[in-house]
């Protein structure tokens, strides 16, 4: 399919020639290399057991995330890639690209608004200690002056286009034309987009806003921010490096966080075994060094508790291009070539305190309802204050028990009892107290 599409397969990815090289000379054939790993990673993790309640894309991610969910398979995927690829060669003769700043995003808008005609934007939130800045070549070059002035860091990326910029608006146009009705299943595993803001639907046009990708910014540093109030605590990056878990670590120093593939296939299937449903014995944590950061060697190294049933998991995959600094060898450049996996929290559900339960309850009910998380508070009347009927509130107790596996409903238990999002939090906490018990 590549090569009829392209003119070229992945032949090159495989001849022994550094990732730098490819984004020097074959950039296409990088991005396909991208999610033909992600994608085989993922599957390797599941082949061993490893099951995930929630899926993130980072912005070409997306594509494999959809695939692992179920929505694509992996040939649908693939070819949703290659009209990416044609659309950004067809249309792209900016010449722009992409700097990342070594400071939150508030701070890095700052800066752009010292230069408010030069055409660059905030291209992706990493967290607070990134930004990545997309333009033209002269913005960045400017942009990159007022940081170097100001004592911040300013690193140009390994990037053939100024992803998530009003510069690729044509190609984004292009793209949606080429995907439009684009077909797609009912996911099977939820996926969180840190473009849209929120979980993918089953009514989404996908094509419509793959396309849009093109030029809407990144928010993963609030993608990971969410997640974390739902109650993730590991991450898994299945990519060949660390450069999403090395953000995570930034904004949360106690999470825990596994590279697999930095080591070896082996270590990649211990993590697939570790991450299953919990079985009959003890389990512990892959053995081998999978960070070379000092939280995540200790994390690994330290007694760890292991995943069971009742703990979500979730998956992340990124962009091919969009981080990898210029000055990095080729080592680095693969590093961040690959897709990436994120599993929350390993801990069982009813282990959790009420806060971290209350949390992921919340995120449900916000992602169901498209209400704001903030009107869930303990004293919200789910259908005098919020609107809730009976029967999305029956809907909505099904997907809790789908979320925390909580088994079948008890016969004697009537939703109308269950009157405000407190009461919901407790039912959940109490249910998962009585599993515990048993």
């Amino acid at each position: 399919m590549a090569r009829g599409m392209l003119g070229k397969g992945l032949g090159r990815a495989f001849s022994g020639e550094s990732a730098e090289r490819l984004l020097d000379e074959a950039p296409d054939v990088l991005q396909l290399a991208v999610f033909a790993t992600s994608t085989a990673a993922f599957r390797a993790l599941a082949d061993e057991g490893a099951r995930f309640s929630v899926l993130v894309g980072h912005s070409l991610g997306e594509i494999a995330a959809l695939v692992a969910g179920g929505a694509l398979d992996v040939a649908e995927g693939a070819e949703i890639l290659c009209h990416r690829i044609i659309a950004l060669r067809e249309h792209d003769s900016s010449g722009g690209g992409l700097l990342a700043l070594g400071c939150a995003m508030d701070r890095a808008q700052q800066i752009l608004d010292l230069l408010p005609t030069s055409g660059a934007v905030i291209a992706v939130d990493n967290g607070p200690e990134q930004t990545v800045v997309s333009g033209p070549a002269d913005a960045l070059r400017r942009t990159s002056a007022i940081a170097d002035a100001v004592g911040l860091s300013a690193t140009v990326l390994r990037a053939p286009h100024p992803f998530h910029s009003p510069l690729l608006a044509a190609a984004a146009q292009d793209l949606g034309r080429r995907l439009t009705g684009y077909g797609r299943r009912g996911l099977g595993v939820p996926v969180f987009s840190p473009i849209l803001g929120r979980y993918y639907r089953d009514s989404d046009d996908l094509g419509r806003l793959l396309a849009a990708h093109l030029v809407t910014p990144v928010r993963f540093g609030a993608a990971v921010e969410r997640l974390h109030r739902s109650g993730v605590g590991v991450w898994v990056e299945v990519g060949a490096g660390r450069a999403l878990t090395s953000r995570v670590l930034a904004a949360h120093r106690a999470a825990s966080v596994h590279t697999p593939l930095l080591a070896d296939v082996a270590t990649l299937r211990e993590t697939g075994r570790f991450l299953a449903p919990a079985a009959t014995g003890p389990r512990t944590a892959p053995t081998a060094p999978t960070a070379e950061s000092p939280q995540a060697t200790s994390i690994a190294e330290a007694p760890h508790p292991a995943p069971t049933a009742k703990g979500p998991h979730a998956t992340i995959t990124a962009d091919s291009t969009r981080a990898v600094p210029a000055a990095e060898g080729a080592q680095a450049a693969s590093a961040d070539s690959l897709g990436r996996a994120v599993v929350p929290d390993g801990r069982a559900a009813g282990a959790q305190p009420r806060e971290a339960i209350a949390a992921r309850v919340r995120d449900l009910y916000a992602t169901t309802l498209e209400y704001p998380e903030e009107v869930f508070e303990d004293h919200a009347e789910l259908e005098a204050d919020l609107g809730v009927d009976s029967v999305k509130r029956v809907e909505l107790m099904s997907r809790l028990g789908l979320l925390f596996e909580l088994g079948p409903r008890p016969e004697d238990l009537r939703v109308s009892d269950y009157r405000t999002f407190g009461q919901v939090v407790d039912f959940v906490v109490d249910s998962l107290a009585r599993a515990d018990a048993a």
